[in-house]
C-alpha cells in the first residue's frame, strides 16, 4: 500500500468543476431571498464577498447588521456542505458503475481483494456469517445543527438530484427554481440554534428518528449492494449480508448526567421494542402491496407455503380468519397477513404462544417466505423485496439497538458504600479502600446470593439510583429478554474491582442466575480504558477480571443464554481522553499497542474478545478513513466483531442523507471483513521501528504534558479559546464537566477539542508531534530516515501521519493570534503562544518530510475545502473575538445568544465542532 491521501485521477478535479457550479447556483438563489428580506439590508454582498475567488475577509460589519451576516453565512456553509456531500457521493456512484475502478473500500473492491490475495468463496463467506458490526449512536453536546435544519437540509439535497438528474422544459424549470427558492426561505427563517438547552427528550427523539426513518432503507439498500457485489465477484447467489446491529447510549449513557435516571432507561427500553415493532409490521405491510401473486391454475403452490399458511392459522386460531379472508386467492399475501398478525400478538402479549418468542422466528418466517417465492419463479423478486427485510429484522430485532449503560467508576464506588451503611457494616468508606481490600471484600460477597438490601430497605444518594436501575432492567427483561439490553460499561475502569462491583450492584435486583457451576450475572459488563495510564494497565486489569470465578461463570452463561460458540467479551477503548491526556502520538500509540496486549489475554483465557472503539468526529478524538483506521488496527486484533461510536454532529454528517449512510455503512463492514481475515493469521511480530515509534511516542507525550502542565496553560485556555461559551451553549443535555470541577482532568474531551478547534489552533490533533521527530532526526538521524522509508508502507504511521496532517492543515496561524490576543497577561500570552507556534512550524516541517512532500501536497480536497470557507471563516473569527470581549465584560444575555450564533456558524464552516 501507499500512504496515498486521495487518488489523482479526473476525479478530483472533475469534483471540484461541480461544487463550484452547483455552490454557486445555490448562493445566488439564497442571496436572492435574503435580498427580498426586509431585516437583512447589505447581507448578501457581504456573503458573496466571501465566497468570491481570492478576496480578503469582508471587514467588521458597521451597521449593526452583524447577526443576520452571521446567520447567512452559516446557511451558506450548510450549503456548500451540502453540495460537497452530493458531489462526493456523485463520484463514487460513478466509479461504482465502473465495476474494475470500484471505489476502494466498498464491497465491490474489498471482495476481489480477498479472492486475488488467495482467498477461497468458502473461506469469505465463513468470514462474513462470523461477523458483526455494531454502530452506536451517542448524544454528546456536540450538534450544533438543529433537528428542523437537518430536515431542511435533507430537503435541498433531494432538490439538487432532482436538478441534475432530470430534463425541464422552462415552465418546469421556472417552477423547480421557486421550490429551491422556498427551501431556502425555510432554512432563513429556521432559527439557527435552539435558545434552551437541548432537552433528553429530544435527544431520545433525534436518535429515534435515525433508527425508525433513516436505517431501514439504508440496511435494505445495503444488502442489495452487497448481493450485487457478491455476484460480480463469485458469481453465484450471495450469502445473508454480515450481521450489523445498532446501539445507543442515549438515555442509558448516565456518567455525570443526572438527567438519566432509571425511569427514563426504562422507558427508553420501551420505545425501542415499540419501535422495531412499529418499523417491521410497516415493512411486512408494503411488501404484501408488492407481492401481489396470484394463484395460477397451471402453477403448483409450493408445498412449504401452504405449510407454514396452515401452521401459523392453527397457531392463531380466530385471529387468522381476518388474514386468510383478506386475500383468498393470494397465498402470499395470506402468509404476510398472518406474520403481520403474529406481530401484532407479539406487540400485546409477548408471552402468548402465537407471538414471535425472538425476531429470529419472525427471520425464520421470512426465509420460509423467500424460499417460496424462489419456487414459485421469482428469483428477483425474492432478492430485491424479501431477502432485504429478512435483513433489516437480523438487524433491528424487536429492540431497534441495543441500549447501553454507563456508569462512571467512582459512582459505582459510592453506591457500594450506600449498601454498606444500609446494611449495617462498620466500614462504610468504599471509594476509599486499597485494590487489594475491595477484591477480598468483593470475593466474599459475590461467593453469597444474599443481597445488602431487601425490596423495602430505605437506600439513599448513589445507591437508591443504581439499584431502582438495575431492577428497571430486570422488569424490562424479564417481559422481553436481554437483547434489547447492551453492555454495563464502567467508564474510568482503574481495576478489577471497579468491574466485579457491577456484578455485586446486579445482585440487588435480582439479576443472578444459578448455574452448575454456581452464580452468574445476567448482565455484560465491560471496561473502559480512557486515560494512558490506564491504557497502560488494560491487560492486567482484564487479565485479574477474566480470571476471576465470577466472570468465568458469567461469559459461560451468557454464551449459553445467546447462542454464542465461544464465551465473549466486550472492551470499549477511549480515544478522546486518552488524546486529551497525552496527546495524538500517545494516545494512538496506546491504544494500539493496548489491542495487541488485551487480545493476548483473552486469547490464554479462551475468550473472544470485541473492541469498542470510542472515536469521535474530530482527529483529536479518533476520527480518521473508515478503511484506512481497520488496516491501521495490530494484527491478530480484530476477530470479526467491532462496535464504534458514532458521535454528536458526526451522526447527521454520516446518516442524515441515505445514500451517505449506506456508503459509510457499507465501508465500515466491508473492512471488518476483509480485515478480521487478514488478522486470522494471528498476530504479527512488532515492526522492526516499534522500539523507535516507542521512543518518538516517549518525547511527544513529554513535550504535551509540558504545555498542559505548564503554569497558567489552564489561563490561556480559558481565554484564548470560547470554552466559557461552550459551557453555556445549549447544544446538548450533558454537562460540560463530570463533576463541576475548575480542572482539565474533569472536562470532557469534546468541550476541550470542540474549543480548540473554534479558535482554529486544532491544537488536540498535532501537539507534541514536531518536537518528538525533529528531536530524533536530530539526535539519531539514521533511525528518523528509516521511518521516513516506512511511512508509505507501515499502515499504522501512515494512518497517523495523515490524521496529524490533517490537522495541521485545519490550523490557522492568524487566527491563533488573533484569539490569543484575549489572553490578559501579556508575558502568559507571548511566552505559550510561541511555545504553541514553535511546535506548529516543527510539526508541518516533519510531517511534510516524513510523508516526502510539502503537507496538503497529497490533499488535493481538504486543501480546496479550507480555501473556499477561509474569507468567511476569518470574518466569523473576528466576530467571535469581539463579542467574546463583550460578553466576558457584561455576561449579558443577548450578547450571549450572538455569541453562541458565531459558534454555530464556525462550526459549520468547518464541519466539525468537538
Amino acid at each position: 500500500m501507499t500512504c496515498d491521501a486521495s487518488a489523482n485521477d479526473g476525479s478530483i478535479s472533475g469534483g471540484f468543476v461541480k461544487v463550484g457550479t452547483d455552490f454557486a447556483y445555490l448562493l445566488e438563489l439564497f442571496c436572492q431571498v435574503v435580498d427580498e428580506s426586509s431585516t437583512a439590508a447589505g447581507v448578501s454582498p457581504f456573503i458573496r464577498q466571501c465566497f468570491a475567488p481570492d478576496q480578503p475577509a469582508p471587514p467588521a460589519a458597521p451597521d449593526g447588521n452583524a447577526e443576520r451576516r452571521c446567520q447567512a453565512l452559516s446557511i451558506a456553509f450548510q450549503l456548500l456542505n451540502i453540495v460537497e456531500e452530493n458531489t462526493a457521493n456523485q463520484i463514487r456512484r460513478r466509479r461504482d458503475g465502473r465495476q474494475r475502478e470500484s471505489e476502494p473500500g466498498l464491497w465491490l473492491s474489498d471482495l476481489r481483494d480477498l479472492l486475488d490475495r488467495g482467498y477461497s468463496e468458502d473461506a469469505v463467506r465463513g468470514a462474513i456469517a462470523d461477523a458483526a458490526l455494531e454502530p452506536v449512536l451517542t448524544a454528546h453536546p456536540t450538534e450544533a445543527k438543529r433537528t428542523t435544519v437537518l430536515e431542511h437540509h435533507r430537503a435541498l439535497y433531494l432538490l439538487l438530484l432532482e436538478r441534475e438528474n432530470r430534463a425541464f422544459t422552462d415552465i418546469e424549470f421556472a417552477m423547480f427554481q421557486h421550490r429551491v427558492k422556498a427551501a431556502l426561505e425555510r432554512l432563513w427563517r429556521t432559527g439557527e440554534i435552539s435558545l434552551d438547552r437541548t432537552k433528553l427528550e429530544s435527544e431520545i427523539r433525534n436518535v429515534l428518528h435515525y433508527f425508525e426513518h433513516v436505517f431501514p432503507d439504508v440496511v435494505e439498500l445495503l444488502d442489495q449492494r452487497f448481493q450485487q457485489a457478491w455476484r460480480a465477484t463469485f458469481g453465484s447467489d450471495a450469502p445473508p449480508m454480515p450481521q450489523i446491529e445498532f446501539g445507543t447510549w442515549v438515555g442509558g449513557d448516565r456518567d455525570g448526567h443526572p438527567l438519566v435516571t432509571p425511569e427514563v432507561t426504562q422507558s427508553m427500553l420501551g420505545r425501542l421494542r415499540r419501535g422495531a415493532l412499529d418499523v417491521l409490521q410497516a415493512r411486512l405491510v408494503q411488501l404484501a402491496v408488492k407481492l401481489s401473486f396470484a394463484v395460477d391454475d397451471g402453477q403448483a403452490l409450493p408445498p412449504m407455503l401452504r405449510a407454514r399458511i396452515d401452521e401459523l392459522a392453527a397457531m392463531l386460531g380466530d385471529d387468522a380468519a381476518p388474514a386468510l379472508a383478506r386475500n383468498p386467492d393470494e397465498p402470499w399475501r395470506q402468509l404476510i397477513n398472518l406474520m403481520v398478525a403474529r406481530l401484532d400478538r407479539t406487540r400485546a402479549a409477548p408471552n402468548d404462544p402465537a407471538a414471535y418468542a425472538a425476531a429470529a422466528a419472525l427471520v425464520a418466517d421470512l426465509g420460509i417466505f423467500e424460499e417460496a417465492v424462489r419456487q414459485a419463479g421469482a428469483p428477483h423478486v425474492a432478492e430485491t423485496d424479501v431477502r432485504p427485510l429478512a435483513a433489516l429484522a437480523r438487524a433491528f430485532g424487536f429492540h431497534l439497538a441495543r441500549l447501553d449503560i454507563r456508569q462512571n467508576s467512582a459512582y459505582h464506588d459510592r453506591a457500594i458504600a450506600g449498601l454498606l451503611g444500609a446494611a449495617g457494616f462498620e466500614r462504610t468508606d468504599y471509594p476509599d479502600w486499597s485494590e487489594a481490600e475491595k477484591l477480598a471484600f468483593l470475593a466474599r460477597e459475590l461467593s453469597s446470593p444474599r443481597p445488602f438490601a431487601g425490596l423495602h430497605r430505605r437506600l439513599d444518594a448513589e445507591a437508591e439510583l443504581t439499584v431502582r436501575l438495575f431492577r428497571a432492567l430486570k422488569t424490562h427483561a424479564s417481559a422481553f429478554g436481554f437483547a434489547g439490553i447492551g453492555p454495563v460499561i464502567v467508564s474510568m475502569t482503574r481495576g478489577a474491582s471497579d468491574l466485579l462491583a457491577v456484578y455485586l450492584l446486579a445482585r440487588e435486583a435480582g439479576l443472578m442466575v444459578d448455574t452448575p457451576a454456581g452464580a452468574a450475572c445476567e448482565l455484560r459488563v465491560a471496561p473502559l480504558f480512557e486515560t494512558i495510564d490506564d491504557l497502560d494497565r488494560s491487560d492486567v486489569i482484564l487479565d485479574a477480571f477474566l480470571a476471576h470465578p465470577m466472570t468465568r461463570r458469567t461469559l459461560d452463561h451468557l454464551r449459553i443464554r445467546d447462542g454464542r460458540t465461544t464465551p465473549e467479551c466486550l472492551v470499549m477503548l477511549g480515544y478522546s481522553d486518552s488524546n486529551k491526556d497525552g496527546g495524538i502520538l500517545a494516545s494512538q500509540w496506546h491504544l494500539h499497542q493496548a489491542e495487541s496486549r488485551l487480545m493476548r489475554v483473552a486469547r490464554r483465557h479462551g475468550v473472544r474478545l470485541e473492541f469498542f472503539h470510542g472515536r469521535g468526529g474530530t482527529i483529536g478524538r479518533g476520527a480518521g478513513p473508515s478503511h484506512a483506521f481497520l488496516r491501521a488496527l495490530p494484527a491478530g486484533s480484530l476477530s470479526g466483531r467491532m462496535g464504534i461510536t458514532e458521535q454528536g454532529e458526526v451522526i447527521a454528517q454520516r446518516y442524515a442523507n441515505r445514500v451517505t449512510a449506506t456508503f459509510h455503512l457499507e465501508r465500515m463492514i466491508a473492512g471488518l471483513v476483509r480485515t478480521s481475515l487478514l488478522h486470522q493469521a494471528g498476530e504479527a511480530p512488532p515492526h522492526p521501528l516499534h522500539g523507535v515509534w516507542d521512543d518518538v511516542v516517549t518525547r511527544s507525550l513529554a513535550a504535551y504534558r509540558s504545555l498542559v502542565e505548564a503554569p497558567g496553560f489552564i489561563t490561556f485556555f480559558r481565554q484564548a479559546t470560547p470554552i466559557d461559551a461552550i459551557e453555556e451553549s445549549r447544544i446538548g443535555s450533558r454537562p460540560p464537566r463530570r463533576t463541576g470541577s475548575a480542572g482539565l482532568a474533569d472536562l470532557r474531551a469534546i468541550p476541550w477539542v470542540f474549543s480548540w478547534s473554534q479558535a482554529r489552533f486544532h491544537l488536540p490533533g498535532w501537539f507534541g508531534v514536531g518536537s518528538a521527530l525533529a528531536g530524533l532526526e536530530a539526535e539519531r538521524p539514521e533511525e528518523w530516515a528509516a521511518l521516513k522509508a516506512a511511512a508509505a508502507d507501515w499502515p499504522f504511521l501512515c494512518y497517523v501521519l495523515r490524521n496529524v496532517e490533517a490537522s495541521l492543515l485545519m490550523a490557522d496561524r492568524e487566527i491563533m493570534t488573533l484569539y490569543a490576543g484575549l489572553v490578559e497577561d501579556e508575558r502568559l500570552r507571548a511566552d505559550t503562544l510561541a511555545h504553541i507556534f514553535a511546535e506548529f512550524e516543527r510539526a508541518r516541517v516533519q510531517v511534510g518530510a516524513l510523508l516526502g512532500q510539502p503537507i496538503g501536497e497529497g490533499r488535493p480536497r481538504l486543501v480546496r475545502t479550507r480555501q473556499t470557507r477561509t474569507s468567511g471563516l476569518a470574518w466569523l473569527s473576528g466576530e467571535q473575538v469581539r463579542l467574546l470581549r463583550a460578553w466576558r465584560r457584561t455576561r449579558d444575555e443577548d450578547t450571549l445568544q450572538a455569541l453562541l450564533l458565531t459558534v454555530n456558524a464556525i462550526a459549520m464552516g468547518q464541519k466539525t465542532t468537538g
